[in-house]
């Protein structure tokens, strides 16, 4: 038996032997609760690490020029990375060839 809110019209799930609208917090006791539905909370996912490219393996990477706020070298190696949500653009970062300082820039 699917139930609906009478005040909000959102959909009412069991818990506690009641229904419960999620939205409003409108209650109503019955005495047909269906176990067919569970409620359970949304938990947001863990965050992801962000992925840090040391030594091994620089070689293989693209340069460009570009000035490292820490010494003022003008070369980095430089890659891509998506560390925010899909659409939204990747997060470029840098690594400098001289002193190794890691930055990122977005755009």
């Amino acid at each position: 038996m699917v139930k609906f809110c009478p005040k909000c019209k959102n959909l009412m799930l069991p818990k506690d032997g009641k229904l419960k609208c999620a939205v409003c917090g409108y209650e109503e006791e019955t005495a047909e609760v269906s176990n067919e539905y569970e409620y359970k909370e949304h938990l947001e996912p863990k965050k992801k690490e962000i992925t840090v490219i040391e030594d091994e393996g620089l070689e293989t990477l693209p340069t460009t020029r570009i000035e490292c706020p820490k010494c003022g070298h003008t070369e980095a190696y430089w890659w891509l990375q998506q560390t925010r949500c899909a659409d939204e653009p990747e997060t470029r970062f840098y690594k400098c060839k001289k002193c190794g300082h890691t930055w990122r820039e977005y755009d």
